[in-house]
């Protein structure tokens, strides 16, 4: 069920507090000016920070997202996998430090950040990190992806001072979920399926992708055995014996720029266009660097809500 929004709000609150975020002065040489920093509780420790990190360096998109909607300057990324809501990190002002899963950790350190957000997808590099700087791992937890996303944002904005931004932001999404979940109780079943190499996976609730069921209330069509990162995978006769009054199609291959199958293509057969989703016009596909590598940002959740919201208008 659905945490009210004054729940929810108190929760991130206390999160907040409890994330600590508390900041300790640490007193300089006599004769110097005082440094502060912050102690931050993340998903593998507790990691004292720069009380206003200057130069900062992400690895993951999600939070490079939030911190773009916070207007947080970002010092280094991983541009090779951006999408084009965030080319804009790709210029000459921002430095290339590797991929999403091999950091170059020679440019890392020539940069000397502040700090350093990590997280699954480079959360095994955490100890090279912290060599170099102040590293925290904010990934969000599979199993509770909305709360765990809201409390990473909420940390992101007392970091950076963005407590009232985050707060807005944060109710206005939670105002498009609402209408969204209003809307979905007439739009029938979803199921979700993605497409790579031309082999097919579908996803359900719990799942990576399972936003669409457990947060906006779309009906599944089909309980799928497999959850977590790989989902399970189908056939097309699985999808016309499940008969989904939608498909939410994610291309994995456009998201991580390898040559393949339009997704659209693979679903064009007799057993998928006899679908009641083919046949009413419901078949959605979806931003797939959003859903597939951003995912949990601010603008990102906002714009995956939106795309669910207007399928199932």
């Amino acid at each position: 069920m659905k945490t009210p929004l004054k729940s929810r709000l108190t929760a991130g609150a206390a999160a907040a507090s409890m994330l600590a975020l508390s900041a300790c002065a640490q007193e300089a040489e006599a004769g110097s000016s005082s440094e502060s920093t912050i102690s931050v509780d993340h998903a593998q420790g507790t990691t004292e920070i720069p009380s206003d990190p200057d130069t900062v360096y992400t690895f993951d998109l999600g939070v490079l997202d939030t911190l773009d909607a916070l207007a947080v300057p970002v010092a280094g990324v991983p541009q090779a996998s951006l999408p084009e809501s965030l080319s804009r990190y790709g210029s000459e002002d921002v430095a290339d430090i590797g991929t999403l899963q091999e950091p170059d950790f020679e440019a890392i350190s020539a940069g000397n950040p502040d700090l350093i957000i990590i997280s699954g997808r480079t959360a095994d590099y955490y100890e090279e990190f912290s060599d170099i700087a102040p590293t925290i791992d904010l990934s969000v937890d599979a199993a509770e992806p909305m709360p765990s996303f809201e409390e990473v944002t909420t940390t992101l904005g007392t970091i950076f001072g963005k407590e009232d931004e985050v707060e807005e932001k944060l109710v206005a999404l939670d105002s498009r979920i609402e209408d969204t979940r209003t809307a979905a109780v007439d739009a029938g079943t979803g199921l979700i399926v993605m497409t790579s190499g031309g082999e097919m996976t579908a996803y359900g609730a719990g799942s990576r992708f399972g936003l669409i069921h457990d947060v906006l209330g779309v009906a599944t069509a089909a309980d799928i055995a497999a959850d977590g990162r790989h989902g399970e995978s189908i056939s097309f006769e699985f999808i016309a014996e499940k008969d989904p009054d939608h498909l939410f199609v994610i291309d994995r291959d456009v998201a991580v720029g390898e040559a393949g199958e339009a997704a659209s293509a693979v679903l064009d057969n007799d057993l998928v266009n006899g679908t009641r989703a083919a046949r009413n016009g419901n078949i959605t596909m979806l931003d797939s660097t959003a859903w597939y590598l951003v995912g949990y940002g601010l603008n990102n959740v906002d714009a995956m809500v939106s795309a669910v919201q207007d399928a199932t208008a």
